[in-house]
């Protein structure tokens, strides 16, 4: 493993060092090689891309989902897998401060449906160059008489952990979700078919609270290279594993959001499983194990963000495993 971090540290600073009054000039002969300034190099260069600064970002996020739809056959669920797109428009300022809004849209084969609505306020620290950290608040505006479930967690709150000076950069983060009595009456069908196919029964509880907890997990590793195609280019290919596991009373409803320039992210590929179960009892279990392989391509104020998910759901009693590709592509003002 640190021969292939010595390479691409090696072809990283060979690229930047096209820019003398950014990065100095280094010997890139093997014999005289000084490797703690190379580290150090490549160091500064990741800490600029992830500076703090005033930006506004247009992002369009496209991938496959399962939709639990009612039967018409009888009255248990069908999982359909759908095609979703998911515009946005977000602001962030130097402060860590930033907001915005996304519009999910799924493609049911005769219309192009926007059926949610989400707007989120964010804090994040970006002052430490060792670790990053964040808190967000979501919420959640979904239309009625849907013919697929969606969660009655209206709201969910946020926060994160990312150490960034190891060469695996671990994570964690936290999700609490809440919403009312009146969105679960809306879906009760819905709730109850997901829960009778876990146990083949459920509990009626007229008190029940709308909430969920989830707690995730993750480590990574960034590999860059620069100068590509061209000069103030770069490729960043990530390799990501991440634990999920919480309460599954309702489940979160799925958001979608970049990995490149947002530090934090919340993706919740939970409902992209073809079998989805709900429980009637507020326990902690685990929920998801998921690989990522994410890559990017940016230049100038443009990325490309192709991601290959594979995830294994814990749940499910049969058809664990799923696939999932998502594409973001995006420009940031």
């Amino acid at each position: 493993m640190r021969l292939v971090l010595m390479l691409v540290l090696f072809i990283g600073m060979t690229a930047s060092a096209q820019k003398p009054e950014k990065h100095p000039d280094v010997d890139t002969t093997f014999d005289d090689l000084d490797y703690d300034d190379l580290f150090n190099e490549l160091d500064k260069l990741l800490d600029s891309l992830t500076a703090p600064r005033n930006f506004v970002m247009f992002n369009i996020g496209v991938g496959n989902s399962y939709f639990n739809y009612e039967s018409k056959s009888s009255y248990s669920v069908e999982a359909l897998k759908k095609i979703t797109y998911a515009p946005s428009l977000s602001y962030f300022s130097k402060t860590g401060l930033g907001i915005s809004a996304t519009s999910v849209i799924v493609d049911d084969g005769v219309n192009l449906n926007p059926y949610q609505f989400n707007f989120t306020g964010s804090y994040d620290y970006l002052k430490n160059t060792k670790f990053l950290t964040g808190i967000a608040y979501t919420r959640f505006v979904t239309k009625d008489s849907l013919p697929f479930y969606t969660s009655p967690l209206k709201n969910e709150l946020y926060a994160y952990f990312n150490y960034r000076k190891l060469w695996f950069k671990p994570s964690v983060a936290a999700s609490y979700g809440w919403g009312s009595r009146s969105a679960y009456d809306q879906r009760e069908e819905y709730i109850t078919s997901l829960r009778l196919a876990l146990n083949g029964f459920t509990r009626i509880n007229t008190r029940e609270s709308v909430n969920d907890f989830n707690l995730i997990t993750s480590v990574r590793h960034d590999f860059y290279w620069l100068n590509v195609l061209g000069k103030h280019d770069y490729v960043r290919f990530t390799p990501q594993i991440v634990f999920t596991s919480g309460t599954q009373k309702f489940g979160f409803n799925q958001t979608s959001s970049t990995y490149a320039t947002i530090p934090r992210s919340n993706t919740n590929f939970l409902y992209s499983s073809d079998k989805v179960y709900l429980d009637d009892q507020l326990y902690f279990q685990p929920l998801s194990l998921s690989t990522y392989l994410k890559a990017e391509y940016s230049k100038g104020k443009f990325f490309i963000q192709p991601q290959l998910i594979f995830d294994y759901y814990f749940p499910a009693t049969d058809k664990n495993f799923t696939t999932a590709v998502v594409m973001n592509a995006g420009v940031i003002f």
